[in-house]
């Protein structure tokens, strides 16, 4: 039990809630405004990932200086991606009708595409870098440096977005579509405008989580279906349209997961967020941060 209890471990479990919960904010806001599945957002971590390791291997830079290229990148996918594909599903009528089924078809297509285009540009092979690889001692706990800096980038991003949508215009008519797509219309708001605004920042903030991802473990063309999942899952957990639920549920799946490895084996971390999902889906499918309606 003393082993479970150490500072190491909760620090683990921070910054994978901090990186889930970062993850399943852009999900949740483009699910939540448009209801469009995007199954490919893991794959937008994964490009996050190797814009990083790119900047680090091949043009020998900190990778701090890859945050904001990862995304900006990121967040051109996701304009680019809204007005090709997604724009046309939302306009018209025949298709709306069907837009998730439609959305996650289309999507998994996406996701198939960039996970073969990552192959082809880095190989199949996982890829890894060092970066503050150092050991950092605080209060006789030790830690490894790029532990600490991913929490703090994933925090400050997180709590900067919470306050872009409690204190900003764009941030305000967000949420208005989040909560009543229907009446936002009516009172001036352009949801065209502000779908760009949401696929461009969720992009944003999944290519940055993929940067700080790639920090922590190696990095593969195949390895963001298992983000897609755990976003899912963090949705579930903090209710849809739920902003807020989004960033605790990304840290309660972050504890649930660190703390039920370190109590079985890394064997049972596909069998711990699966088990989550579907308790979940059966008890309160609504979230935990969402109250019941009758």
């Amino acid at each position: 039990m003393n082993s479970i209890l150490t500072v190491q471990l909760l620090v683990a479990a921070l910054v994978l809630g901090a990186l889930y919960s970062l993850i399943a904010l852009g999900l949740n806001l483009i699910y939540g405004t448009m209801r469009l599945l995007n199954v490919a957002h893991g794959e937008v971590v994964m490009l996050g990932g190797y814009i990083a390791y790119g900047m680090s291997t091949q043009l020998g830079l900190n990778t701090a200086y890859a945050l904001i290229p990862s995304m900006f990148v990121s967040a051109l996918l996701g304009f680019a991606t809204y007005e090709v594909v997604c724009r046309p599903l939302l306009k018209k009528e025949q298709l709306l009708a069907r837009v998730e089924a439609n959305s996650l078809i289309i999507f998994f297509g996406v996701s198939i595409a960039l996970q073969n285009i990552a192959a082809l540009a880095f190989t199949a092979s996982p890829k890894s870098y060092r970066y503050l690889d150092q050991i950092v001692t605080i209060g006789g706990a030790s830690f490894a440096a790029y532990r600490l800096f991913a929490l703090g980038v994933a925090g400050a991003a997180c709590i900067g977005c919470m306050l872009f949508f409690r204190f900003s215009r764009t941030g305000l008519a967000i949420r208005a579509l989040l909560q009543q797509r229907t009446a936002s219309a009516l009172v001036g708001i352009e949801a065209d405008r502000i779908n760009r605004v949401v696929f461009a920042l969720g992009f944003a903030m999944a290519g940055l989580a993929g940067c700080l991802v790639s920090l922590t473990e190696p990095i593969s063309p195949f390895g963001g279906f298992s983000f897609t999942i755990s976003a899912f899952v963090v949705i579930i957990l903090g209710g849809l349209g739920n902003l807020l639920g989004s960033l605790l549920g990304g840290l309660i799946l972050g504890a649930i997961e660190v703390y039920g490895v370190a109590l079985t084996s890394s064997n049972w971390h596909s069998i711990i967020v699966y088990s989550v999902f579907v308790v979940m889906l059966l008890w309160r499918p609504q979230g935990l941060f969402t109250r019941r309606t009758t």
